[in-house]
């Protein structure tokens, strides 16, 4: 079952920003690419270094550890194949931002598969 949770205001997160919140003892960060909204788990699947800190190159987001960059609008590697990242749901309702969780904590966010 899955289950809506606020996690700030959507004036927090203009375009081009990000922001880490951190919700039932899981890190995710949130992205403005502009206007979309998106969130992925903050552990990059490779190794499990922590994404936050990571270099924005349009919606690509390059893993600070090992370089490993991922389409934060997806979740997916570019090209075929590859890791993927866990994405979560993220809406604006009224002016509040909300991120869709699983109660199953083994999977805090949907993956997305290309």
């Amino acid at each position: 079952m899955s289950r809506q949770i606020p996690v700030g205001s959507a004036d927090e997160l203009a375009p081009g920003q990000r922001k880490l919140v951190f919700v039932d003892g899981r890190s995710v960060v949130l992205f403005n690419i502009d206007g979309g909204l998106y969130a992925v788990e903050n552990t990059c699947p490779h190794n499990g270094a922590s994404l936050a800190s990571g270099q924005l190159e349009g919606r690509l987001l390059r893993c600070p550890a090992h370089g490993l960059r991922f389409d934060v609008t997806t979740g997916c590697m570019p090209g075929k194949g590859g890791l993927n990242l866990a994405t979560c749901p993220i809406r604006n309702v009224a002016g509040t931002l909300e991120l869709t969780v699983d109660d199953t904590p083994a999977s805090p966010c949907h993956a997305q598969l290309s």
